[in-house]
């Protein structure tokens, strides 16, 4: 899922066909397993991974074990999508396929496919639509801060402040930090205290802990709290694969180059070691070890 990527292209099989074709519209982003699955996907963490998708029904759907003769020779050694006689793999939600057996599957399926992905017919809602589910269930976790009345009113409001990176999270990052790890500014006026462990995944304890806080600029802000950036335990400076070059250098990131931010405290690394497993955008093009 955090390989995923906007534009990709994403084909739906199921009930032993290839039903439907996807455009991603955004990166995959932290959303809580949805209340319809009910007790489906049990083993799944209360916390996952979402990616929004612009699905075109076909109207001619395929039968892959239909076509296995063409598709058997293509499929990949690991993380095959399907078993060599066309059926699917129940333990396999999402994977990545071989250009040559992508465009098997497209030569199969015909125009309508051909014409979705060249762009000439895509589903109504826009691509890079902003992550909405995100924003929802940020503020589902807000409504519940605010009205837990078994903490006191004060810590409430720390709390709310807490999530734009202002009040006692941003004071207390104040005491480690000095300006912006990645531009320089140093004017606090200019700076939010952004979480490393979001705040929508943390423990209130956690939510104002000055340790699960850097000092960074909105626009850095931004790229670290989407994934779009890091740090390691050394200072480096990690650029996601999936990140916009063009952009990040408009903001202050060179991601040709290598740049050390400075040293983090033990408990700064805790927090940063959980934004690097769980926040940090992954590259569409990393190999299966």
């Amino acid at each position: 899922m955090r390989e995923v990527a906007p534009e990709d292209v994403i084909f739906s099989f199921a009930d032993a066909q290839i039903r439907a074709i996807g455009i991603a519209s955004s990166h995959a982003y932290e959303s809580p397993k949805p209340l319809e699955f009910g007790e489906t996907g049990a083993y799944w963490d209360r916390i996952g991974w979402r990616v929004d998708v612009n699905f075109h029904p076909l109207r001619l759907p395929i039968r892959p074990a239909e076509h296995m003769a063409i598709l058997q020779p293509l499929l990949p050694e690991r993380y095959a999508p399907l078993r060599p006689n066309g059926a699917g793999l129940q333990n396999l939600y999402l994977t990545k396929l071989p250009e040559v057996f992508a465009a098997a599957l497209v030569d199969l399926l015909g125009a309508e496919a051909r014409a979705l992905i060249l762009g000439h017919r895509v589903a109504n809602e826009p691509l890079h639509a902003p992550a909405t589910g995100l924003v929802e269930w940020e503020e589902h976790v807000l409504d519940q801060v605010k009205s837990d009345i078994s903490v006191p009113e004060t810590q409430r409001l720390a709390l709310v402040l807490a999530r734009r990176g202002q009040g006692v999270f941003k004071q207390r990052v104040m005491t480690i930090e000095r300006r912006c790890r990645v531009t320089g500014v140093e004017n606090a006026e200019h700076l939010r205290a952004s979480h490393s462990k979001p705040w929508r995944d943390s423990t209130n304890e956690e939510r104002l802990d000055g340790e699960n806080g850097l000092l960074l600029t909105p626009s850095i802000d931004h790229l670290f709290d989407r994934g779009f950036i890091g740090f390691g335990d050394d200072g480096t400076l990690l650029v996601s694969p999936v990140a916009h070059a063009d952009s990040l250098r408009r903001m202050g990131v060179d991601s040709a180059r290598s740049t050390h931010v400075g040293s983090f405290s033990q408990g700064q690394r805790r927090y940063l070691e959980f934004h690097r497993e769980n926040v940090l955008l992954m590259s569409r093009f990393l190999e299966h070890l």
